[in-house]
Parts: C-alpha cells; structure tokens; sequence
C-alpha cells in the first residue's frame, strides 16, 4: 500500500513518522520520498556522535528511510539558503517550517524491527515475514 503524506508547521518529522506509524499500524514502511522545509534542523552526521544543529530556514532535497514500530532510520540531504548543500541521519528535533510531504510505501506482508547488532554498535534492521 503507498500513502501521500503531509506534515504541518511545527511537526518534528522523525517523531511525527514514528507516531504515525504506530498510529495506523505499519509493521514496515519505506519512505520513497520527501521534501519540503525545516525551520530547525539535527542530523547526525556520518562517523559522529552528536547530532548537527541549524537553526535556519533549509529546503528539504532528499528524504528516504524505513519506518518500523521500534523506530525510524531517515536519510535527509538539505540546502540552505545559499544553496549549500548537507545531508546525514535524521535525529528527534527537525521542525517544520512550511511543510513536508512524503510517498510512503507500507510493506503489509514483512515486520520490521530494530535489534542491537554487536558488530556495528547500533539498533540494526531485521526484516521478518508477518
């Protein structure tokens, strides 16, 4: 099944997508697309520990990632008002400015969940038939 979505000035995205999740009952989704604008940006970028703060208008380029009930893992490329472009993890805290609108594809017949993966350090996906 593929639903459009939007969210609204103020919405934090990742926590929004997690709640809307669980809210309809998704047991694995993608995210195939997204775009829109952020007043407040975190994204944790490749290798680090802490996430990235901007706290400036940016234009959503790229949104992409999988939806589970244990969590969201996103991708998101942004650029700022001169054009500069950014990209990294999605992290809790990313606020709508104007909107986001997103294609999501919800894969009905597989489960996806978040489990701890020794070799790399963090919650890891692992897709089970439902």
């Amino acid at each position: 099944m593929r639903t459009a979505l939007r969210l609204e000035p103020g919405d934090d995205l990742r926590r929004r997508l997690e709640a809307l999740t669980l809210e309809r009952g998704w047991p694995a989704a993608f995210v195939i697309a997204g775009i829109g604008s952020l007043g407040v940006t975190a994204l944790r970028l490749a290798d680090a520990t802490d996430p990235l703060w901007l706290h400036e208008p940016v234009e959503i380029l790229s949104l992409c990632g999988s939806l589970s009930p244990d969590g969201a893992h996103l991708h998101m490329g942004i650029a700022d008002a001169q054009g500069r472009v950014l990209g990294g993890h999605v992290v809790a805290g990313c606020e709508v400015r104007t909107t986001v609108e997103l294609l999501v594809e919800v894969l009905e017949d597989l489960r996806f969940e978040r489990v701890a993966d020794a070799r790399t350090g963090y919650p890891e996906l692992r897709i089970t038939p439902r």
